[in-house]
């Protein structure tokens, strides 16, 4: 993995270059929420066959197992291009193929700028739907787009490097908003036309695509959302990397250019509300039987045997509420000890913040209790799946900490106050479909 100091902007020091990552630095755009159109880029369905093979989830859920099970299932998989080092390969090897395929007909751009309506259904409903365009950048302090977590710097000097060696943004964030507007009703008259794309996937959900490409509707898809804000519901740290680009564009004196731009899908949450599920913990180097005896020190514990039961009774628990597991037996914290409780927390945030189970879990246990270093190493995750988790822990040895989901109005609340929750507190979804329509920052797929 490259250093801190390959991947800093030319011309920004350590500091100023945290501050571009974290969102606190940058230019001020004024023109609130922008979505743009721009070329797209997709696979072509003549030259790879299904497209479910050559689609997947977002990176950051992708194991090595189901890493290795979808090189298997075609030899497009967008995994090439976005996981290469899974593969053996470098991020210039990423970027060599990406131009491979779209000089191989296997990728190709369309022919005008567009916006992107993309639906995800289950049995014929949609559950998701909204806009795929070209997201205009924003300086914290402008208040458009809201982060709600903090990012670990590794991921995003990892992104950094790919997104710089492939010249392009290869996934979207999900960002989520309250909407009801004239963008909304584009979004759906949209799909009363045939798809671009239609096809069902292993994940239970029917994926479908449509452009919008007349200008008159992009202006009033423009018009609408200007003054609106949006909150980053998934990827922080591909958002974080889209200003760490930037940074370094403009830091080389480069100027206004497609840099300022980064791939995503905008939600109205009105008529799709967005399901929030947990971020479970594994952590390889604790034992279970270590930290259950830890734990008694603040909390009260309680034994179970079954997992269904355990998951059942850690969602009846009174918040905060843990659920440990990787040995023999599960184990319920409820019930801490108030004082420890409150000399544990940073006195620095809000009482709603210091009450969210993941605050208390980064800081009563994983730094307190347990002494274990927060970082992608020592603390692992896994979204939404508790016997995924446990099962883990269980192959490595090590603790799963099973975890309730986070209520929507904390984290509305938490970021709406200029906080943000603990990193890895949510899992928003259903998650956009990654390989569907990928967009270039040079000269082969402009911005329109």
């Amino acid at each position: 993995m490259p250093t801190v100091d390959d991947d800093l902007p030319s011309g920004l020091p350590p500091e100023e270059f945290s501050a571009w990552i974290f969102g606190t630095a940058g230019p001020r755009t004024p023109g609130g929420l922008e979505l743009a159109p721009f070329r797209g880029v997709r696979f072509v369905q003549e030259k790879v066959g299904d497209l479910a093979a050559v689609t997947t989830p977002p990176y950051d859920l992708i194991d090595e197992t189901a890493f290795r099970r979808l090189l298997r299932g075609g030899g497009h998989s967008i995994v090439r291009l976005n996981m290469p080092r899974a593969a053996g390969e470098s991020y210039a090897e990423a970027g060599a193929r990406l131009r491979r395929w779209l000089d191989g007909g296997v990728l190709a751009a369309d022919p005008e700028p567009a916006l992107y309506v993309y639906e995800a259904a289950r049995d014929g409903a949609a559950v998701q739907r909204g806009l795929i365009g070209a997201l205009g950048l924003r300086a914290e302090a402008d208040r458009t787009v809201l982060p709600h977590e903090n990012v670990f710097p590794g991921p995003v000097e990892d992104r950094l490097a790919l997104m710089s060696a492939a010249r392009a943004n290869l996934e979207p964030i999900l960002l989520v908003y309250e909407g009801g507007g004239d963008a909304a009703g584009i979004v759906d008259d949209a799909t009363a036309a045939d798809p671009l794309m239609e096809f069902d996937a292993d994940d239970g959900l029917t994926h479908r695509l449509w452009q919008v490409t007349d200008p008159v509707l992009h202006d009033r898809v423009a018009a609408d959302l200007r003054g609106r804000r949006a909150l980053i519901a998934d990827g922080h740290h591909r958002y974080a990397t889209y200003r760490a680009l930037q940074a370094r564009h403009h830091a080389a004196g480069d100027g206004p250019g497609p840099w300022d731009r980064g791939l995503a899908l905008l939600v109205d949450s009105k008529r799709y509300p967005p399901h929030l599920g947990a971020i479970h913990r594994v952590l390889p180097g604790l034992s279970p039987d270590e930290a259950v005896e830890r734990a008694r020190e603040v909390f009260h514990v309680a034994e179970l045997s079954d997992e269904e039961t355990a998951v059942t009774a850690l969602a009846a628990a009174p918040r905060p509420a843990f659920l440990l597991g990787g040995g023999t037996h599960l184990h319920l914290l409820t019930h801490p000890d108030p004082g420890r409780l409150d000399a544990s927390m940073p006195a620095e945030h809000s009482p709603r913040w210091r009450s969210l189970d993941t605050a208390i879990l980064d800081h009563v246990l994983i730094e307190g209790l347990w002494n274990v270093p927060e970082n992608e190493r020592s603390v692992e995750v896994v979204h939404d799946d508790p016997s995924a988790a446990i099962a883990r822990a269980r192959r490595t040895g090590g603790t799963a900490v099973v975890l309730n989901a986070l209520r929507v109005e904390d984290v509305l609340a938490v970021a709406g106050e200029g906080e943000r929750v603990p990193r890895k507190s949510t899992s928003f979804g259903p998650k956009p479909r990654t390989g569907l329509v990928l967009r270039l920052l040079d000269g082969d797929g402009p911005d329109g």
